[in-house]
């Protein structure tokens, strides 16, 4: 299950990332014990256990059920079904958002950790051309929820590749770096591409690498597989 990070001082279906936690924690307790294909909860019990009013309450239900946080009921049953993104955000860390001077700090140790990757992980089959936040980074907003980052990547140049040991797959290699940068902290939100083209605009590119003398400095279109499904 995917770990999911709600942030203070902003709204979530109309409430605060705390007051909806909690509101998720009663539905759960209603279900708790019951095996998966029966935890189901009523329409009143949804509109009572988030507090809805109701001239809002269908409408933020409807929300829910297209985000996929409930399925709808059907001819057979009459509850809401909770699915596993509930179960996301009913377990969701919830932190302060990010400063964005703290976010260009983060932005600068990708950047440092971009260049160790392309000099010394020689069994990656993959380096990275360019780093580019985007999304939030590019508004004024001086307080972040997230911190999307665009990943470039590429074929690694002959002169940075192993010569004695094994290199891993494509795949394990996206995902190397994938984990590597989200250690650096859990608002990256990455999108791994092989053309900064498959980016979301606009974006700013804080790293770019051109390669070694005699190597393609342009992604190859063939890492756009291996990128998007790690």
């Amino acid at each position: 299950m995917k770990i999911r990070t709600l942030v203070t001082k902003r709204q979530y279906y109309g409430m605060e990332a705390v007051a909806l936690r909690a509101a998720m924690a009663r539905v759960l307790s209603r279900v708790a014990g019951l095996p998966a294909e029966a935890a189901r909860v009523s329409r009143r019990n949804l509109y009572q256990d988030f507090g809805l009013d109701a001239a809002a309450a269908q409408d933020t239900l409807d929300q829910m059920v297209a985000d996929g946080l409930f399925q709808q009921p059907d001819e057979r049953q009459g509850d809401f079904a909770l699915t596993e993104r509930f179960l996301e955000f009913a377990t969701a860390r919830v932190v302060e958002p990010l400063p964005r001077e703290r976010a260009r700090q983060l932005l600068g140790k990708v950047c440092l950790l971009a260049t160790q990757i392309n000099a010394e992980w020689k069994s990656n089959p993959l380096e990275i051309v360019a780093l580019a936040p985007f999304g939030s980074y590019i508004s004024p907003d001086k307080l972040l929820a997230e911190l999307p980052l665009g990943i470039v990547v590429r074929p690694r140049s002959p002169s940075r590749k192993a010569r004695w040991t094994r290199t891993v797959s494509r795949r394990d290699g996206a995902r190397q770096i994938r984990a590597a940068v989200r250690e650096l902290s859990t608002f990256f939100h990455i999108r791994m591409v092989s053309d900064p083209k498959l980016l979301p605009q606009p974006f700013a590119v804080v790293f770019h690498d051109g390669g070694d003398e005699g190597a393609d400095p342009s992604p190859a279109p063939a890492e756009a597989a291996a990128a998007s499904q790690a």
